[in-house]
């Protein structure tokens, strides 16, 4: 029988050069997510439904890119602009539930731009603490946002 394994939670916490404003842009609009979203240059973020407003579901595949067969579906609970964002997301593989995580999103203006703090609470629906795959998913993909923030403002003005 599977059992629920206990809560595992993290609290990311990065500094950003962009004021707020911009870098809610980056976390919300549905083509900046697909692009830093993904863990690793070889794996992809496909943003299949979109619907970013309180009590909006969205759905999603990641994975490498050869092979996206993680389906994710996505609950927005809490949008405040650009403060704060509030959401679930429910994560398949192979059609059955993996694990399902709260998410939240927490932005705070500074002198240099703003500071992101990312709360998750990983409930894995398995027989296994999934919560380290999870933080290992977030780490690396926040760790890749300002560098596409970057590349994306040097196309914008070249």
């Amino acid at each position: 029988m599977t059992q629920i394994v206990a809560p595992g939670t993290f609290r990311l916490t990065r500094p950003f050069s962009q004021s707020p404003d911009r870098l809610w842009h980056w976390l919300t609009d549905p083509d900046a997510r697909s692009a830093w979203g993904a863990p690793s240059d070889t794996d992809v973020l496909i943003l299949e439904k979109t619907d970013l407003r309180e009590d909006g579901a969205e759905r999603h595949r990641c994975g490498p890119a050869e092979a996206p067969d993680y389906a994710v579906a996505t609950r927005w609970y809490r949008l405040d602009a650009p403060k704060l964002a509030c959401f679930t997301e429910t994560v398949e593989a192979q059609g059955s539930r993996v694990a399902t995580s709260l998410v939240s999103y927490t932005l705070a203006a500074t002198d240099a731009g703003c500071t992101l703090t990312v709360d998750v609470s990983v409930h894995s629906l398995i027989d296994e603490d999934i919560s380290d795959d999870f933080q290992s998913g977030w780490t690396s993909a926040l760790d890749r946002l300002p560098g596409i923030i970057a590349a994306a403002d040097a196309k914008a003005t070249s």
